[in-house]
């Protein structure tokens, strides 16, 4: 007898309109939740404030620029690092993934050092390069790039150990197995690594700003507590979430452009 298939079946994936409904479903549930709560006076409004209360704060921000310039400031601040971050993780990475002595030169270092807690750095990457967008790029780095080459080089060593072979009986060199194998065949899983890994660079650029900053959103929400302005803050987070959706979402779509030959089901 044969078991009907539904999206409660363990391994069924739900199709890309039932993917987006659900998505959506879930969140307009939880707008109405928060509309419910605020206009019920459940949660007093200094707490939590209306979703209309807090458009019209994002609104006028937008309206006077100040949020436009803290958007620049933070994607400025989150690319230049994440970008750095990648390139050093890439290289490390797919060298460790490939070559035993890159492995035994890297992975018990990084192993060591990303157990380490990202905060307590802040307070040394203030002394060593000041409030400057440097300490930024310090702190995002050092809470993506230890992370990423772990990853990177786990999408690496799970290349099939036959590609490598065919190309050694193809009589190709390592450099040659490296560029026109090995890489090719881990791409989807790199893109994968570091797609995962903007999320926490967003949190870590998020940290930074709270710390030690002048500009940019997490500076925003820093200035906002003091003055007991949740509209703001609550605003402020939920644009950095949108801001996560969306570029995961266009990591996804960039994926499904780059890598056709990955016939992995999403």
């Amino acid at each position: 007898m044969t078991q009907r298939s539904s999206l409660f079946t363990i391994g069924q994936p739900p199709g890309r309109h039932s993917y987006w409904l659900i998505g959506l479903g879930v969140f307009v549930l939880l707008g109405l939740a928060w509309y419910l709560s605020t206009a019920s006076d459940l949660v007093p409004r200094l707490f939590l404030p209306a979703p209309a209360d807090v458009l019209a704060r994002m609104l006028s921000l937008a309206a006077d620029g100040t949020l436009w310039a803290d958007l620049q400031v933070s994607l400025y601040r989150i690319g230049v690092a994440f970008l750095i971050s990648s390139a050093m993780s890439i290289v490390i990475g797919t060298l460790a993934g490939c070559y035993g002595f890159w492995k035994a030169a890297s992975e018990p270092l990084v192993d060591f050092i990303r157990y380490m807690p990202v905060v307590a750095f802040v307070p040394l990457t203030i002394l060593w390069a000041g409030t400057s967008d440097v300490q930024k790029f310090l702190i995002i780095w050092i809470g993506t790039f230890f992370q990423q080459v772990l990853m990177i080089m786990d999408a690496v060593k799970r290349v099939p150990p036959d590609f490598i072979g065919l190309g050694r009986t193809l009589g190709m060199r390592d450099p040659a197995i490296l560029l026109r194998i090995v890489l090719p065949s881990a791409l989807p899983g790199i893109w994968d690594a570091l797609r995962i890994s903007l999320g926490w660079a967003w949190t870590w650029l998020v940290l930074a700003e709270l710390v030690a900053a002048t500009s940019g959103l997490g500076y925003r929400i820093t200035v906002s507590q003091r003055f007991f302005q949740t509209d703001t803050i609550i605003g402020y987070i939920l644009l950095l979430g949108l801001l996560g959706l969306v570029t995961d979402q266009l990591m996804r779509a960039a994926e499904r452009v780059l890598f056709r030959y990955n016939r992995r089901r999403r």
